[in-house]
């Protein structure tokens, strides 16, 4: 009788070390299941809102629209939104099938054009109204607004006269990396607004560029001797 209970005794007292040693085994099992939930709910979250985000507002935008130029000639036009870099580039084909670029860059605060087949490229700082036309560009990439929905009879075309100062060539240092990219393979000259190229001065060329705003402008180039 003695035997039996003390083996067992014997046995009770070797189960509850390891009764009591699965314990805290089972505890570290929820708390890392617990956490590992947690972590992978947060990582979905995230990423769910980081794509809702990229697909509410793309950074990069393409439009194209066809319209007349003063002429009646019809006119192709594609613009690039980059709201990652602030830049709009106009991408102005002629009838002959010519391709000029503007590009606005608000980051930098320049209005850089380069003329088609040509190397060079013409540099101005952007005024008032160049920053109100690519803000109205930015809120029609933002909406959605499909700018192909813009008539000829609802266009307002604004001429401007740009001087090139040949004898101020620009440092491509100091102008900004969109810039620099559209006119790595040439020089850039300053221009600058006028009233009209004189009898003396060259007619160099016209683009005809369309805003949102439903103002078309037409832009003519021409040297100013100095």
């Amino acid at each position: 009788m003695e035997g039996r209970s003390s083996s067992s005794k014997t046995t009770t007292t070797d189960r509850r070390p390891a009764a009591e040693s699965k314990t805290p085994s089972r505890i570290c099992w929820v708390i890392l299941s617990i956490i590992l939930f947690f972590t992978i709910v947060g990582i979905s979250v995230v990423g769910a809102l980081s794509f809702a985000q990229s697909t509410a507002k793309p950074l990069l935008q393409i439009a194209r629209l066809t319209f007349q130029d003063q002429q009646g000639s019809l006119v192709n036009q594609t613009a690039v939104v980059d709201q990652s870099r602030s830049t709009i580039t106009y991408y102005v084909t002629s009838p002959s099938n010519r391709t000029a670029v503007v590009l606005f860059d608000s980051q930098n605060g320049y209005v850089c054009y380069k003329p088609a087949e040509q190397s060079a490229c013409f540099l101005r700082r952007m005024d008032h109204q160049d920053l109100e036309n690519i803000q109205l560009s930015f809120n029609a990439s933002v909406h959605r607004d499909d700018p192909r929905l813009l008539q000829n009879n609802q266009t307002k075309y604004v001429q401007e006269f740009l001087g090139i100062v040949a004898v101020a060539p620009v440092d491509p240092a100091g102008v900004g990396e969109a810039v620099r990219a559209l006119c790595e393979l040439g020089s850039i000259y300053w221009v600058r607004k006028g009233d009209g190229p004189g009898k003396q001065r060259l007619i160099y060329l016209c683009i005809d560029i369309c805003f949102p705003s439903n103002i078309c402008v037409s832009i003519c180039f021409y040297y100013l001797p100095e």
